[in-house]
């Protein structure tokens, strides 16, 4: 599992995007791929997915 922090999300759109830990590139998070609510600035946990787009997070849990 991966770790980051929520950069952005839109809930009336269902999507956003993650900063991960390690400074890679932001990965794209759509509201299918959440397990538990998250807001800008929590702390995540996910596995990354490749989409048709690029690279999404899937099974998003926020951790303290």
């Amino acid at each position: 599992m991966m770790q980051g922090t929520v950069k952005f999300f839109n809930e009336t759109k269902g999507f956003g995007f993650i900063t991960p830990s390690d400074s890679s590139s932001d990965i794209f998070v759509h509201v299918s791929g959440l397990v538990d609510e998250i807001r800008e600035n929590d702390k995540v946990e996910y596995e990354v997915e490749r989409g048709k787009k690029g690279l999404n997070a899937v099974n998003v849990t926020v951790i303290d």
